[in-house]
């Protein structure tokens, strides 16, 4: 009973957390604004992406970054081209080989994303990558009002990590 108490709660928060995300992704519309959203999990990521559909009207479009990656902004800049989307979400951070010398590279070039970008960005990171950006990047982090979480619970998490195991 108790799981299932917990379980409830989790889809709740990640329900509450992705409508934070949607509202946030409108109230900025037109401008540069960066939101982060924190998951420690690809398998949830991909959850939310769809549920941020039902409660998003704005034409949201995806880049994955490649492992091979260097900059943030010439990434966005080659898949974007001259268009602006309503906004933009990056996924694949933790992927990227030279991680920290992106981060430190977005934080010298972040003054091009509010000149260049009138959208909101929205950067799918996991706690390390968030550290990183604390530590690499203060700059460009400060730019994010508030990190949005949406975090597995933990007893969801061992649950899964059982189930698969038993398979």
């Amino acid at each position: 009973m108790i799981s299932l108490s917990n379980s409830e709660n989790g889809t709740a928060s990640s329900t509450a957390a992705t409508k934070r995300l949607a509202r946030a992704m409108m109230v900025s519309g037109g401008e540069f604004s960066l939101l982060l959203a924190c998951c420690n999990s690809l398998q949830r990521q991909q959850q939310v992406m769809n549920l941020l559909t039902e409660f998003s009207s704005a034409d949201i479009h995806e880049v994955s970054l490649s492992p091979a990656a260097d900059t943030l902004y010439t990434a966005i800049t080659t898949a974007i081209g001259t268009t602006q989307p309503e906004a933009l979400m990056i996924r694949g951070l933790e992927s990227v080989v030279a991680i920290n010398q992106l981060i430190i590279s977005t934080n010298i070039m972040r003054d091009e994303f509010r000149k260049q970008f009138r959208f909101p960005l929205v950067l799918w990171v996991n706690d390390e990558i968030l550290c990183k950006l604390v530590w690499l990047a203060p700059d460009f982090k400060d730019w994010a009002a508030t990190t949005i979480r949406f975090d597995v619970p933990q007893n969801q998490f061992v649950e899964s990590e059982q189930q698969a195991m038993r398979a």
